[in-house]
């Protein structure tokens, strides 16, 4: 008896942990600072963390209550119906249904290289196969229609992260719909805006339910139109603390998202995880100290960092720092105190990703890895 043959797929390379490091360094934990997985450095929500706590007493029961609530309140931000918002287990759960409800067996999806490992697992998981459109450093990676066009031949699925990772580049509204508009009729363009708190752009949530006020008088609000090409991503890991509680979302076109019912894991967003997420949604303090403090993080890094980087709209920045020198670079820092990400798992053995800390990690990180590099 053996599994089925899994020789296609590729194992998810996550970032490594301040305990596991530290222990193969004989070093204190607290004396390491970890900017290789894009956490964020405060911490959960302050209110998550009560709510978790205050709801563990009901850890018994399946979470129908809750589901519900967070769903409802979800979709009143985001101004659409409660039907259209997927709640997962994380934002590769989510992921995972869109490839359930999408995909036959053989068909393609698209996805970026470099980019989110997950979007080719879940797919091949499904039965799928995995084309790519190429994002290079040499134009860089340039997150535009045409990048993405010029390599699609009518998959399924279409994956855009914006901002992505690891460049921390986005993409603009107008090459979302140009992409949507511009692909097949049975084409799904899934927009991953895992760090969409971060970019100071709107969401491509608003394409979903676009509005036509070309003939509207002054006293009529216009003609709506819904799009059933477009999903979009969206997780608590990242601005709101929760990375550890596996709690993400997507947001579907309004006319096929009774499927949900039809292709989710039952209760697969717990209880304790939507309390959290009811409760992060109302602690913006957080999330402001958190945004705010990735943009002075970015900001520093561009201007102290003694290796060339890419302008990111995310909680993290891309440094290139030299022909093939990520691994070595990586471990020297590592061995200083401070866990980056060696991107050459995303075919960039150039490049580091930083992931935005404090402001004291920030500067720790930026001092160390400068010494590293001038040796």
């Amino acid at each position: 008896m053996e599994p089925r043959d899994l020789s296609a797929h590729i194992a998810y390379q996550a970032g490594r942990g301040i305990e596991e490091v530290a222990r193969e360094l004989d070093m204190d934990p607290d004396d390491l600072v970890k900017l290789a997985s894009n956490e964020n450095p405060f911490g959960p929500s302050p209110a998550a963390v009560e709510a978790i706590r205050n709801a563990a007493g009901n850890a018994s029961s399946y979470p129908k209550a809750s589901h519900t609530d967070l769903t409802a309140r979800l979709a009143e931000r985001w101004n659409v119906t409660p039907e259209q918002m997927w709640l997962a287990n994380g934002g590769d759960g989510a992921l995972d249904y869109l490839s359930r409800a999408m995909l036959d067996p053989g068909d393609a999806v698209l996805v970026p290289t470099p980019g989110f490992a997950y979007y080719g697992m879940s797919a091949r998981y499904h039965h799928g196969e995995v084309n790519e459109y190429h994002l290079s450093p040499d134009d860089g990676f340039a997150l535009t229609a045409e990048t993405v066009l010029s390599d699609y031949d009518g998959e399924r699925i279409v994956y855009l992260t914006s901002p992505h990772n690891p460049s921390g580049g986005r993409f603009s509204l107008d090459a979302v719909a140009e992409i949507a508009e511009e692909t097949g009729d049975d084409t799904l363009v899934l927009v991953d805006e895992a760090y969409g708190e971060y970019a100071d752009a709107p969401s491509a949530i608003s394409l979903l339910s676009e509005r036509d006020d070309s003939d509207a008088s002054p006293d009529v609000s216009g003609n709506r139109t819904e799009r059933d090409d477009i999903a979009v991503l969206r997780t608590f890991s990242k601005a709101y603390g929760l990375a550890g509680v596996r709690l993400g979302y997507a947001v579907v076109p309004e006319e096929w998202a009774d499927a949900y019912a039809r292709v989710n894991t039952p209760f697969a967003a717990s209880e304790l995880a939507c309390r959290g997420g009811l409760a992060a949604l109302t602690d913006d303090e957080h999330v402001e100290k958190s945004v705010e403090t990735a943009r002075w993080a970015r900001e520093y890094i561009y201007d102290n960092l003694d290796a060339p980087t890419w302008e990111a709209h995310g909680n993290l920045v891309l440094a290139d720092v030299g022909d093939g020198e990520a691994s070595a670079v990586a471990d020297a820092v590592q061995e200083r105190g401070v866990i980056l990400r060696d991107c050459t798992s995303f075919g960039l053995p150039n490049c580091v990703r930083i992931t935005c800390g404090t402001k004291e990690e920030t500067r720790r990180a930026v001092r160390e890895l400068n010494e590293v590099l001038s040796s």
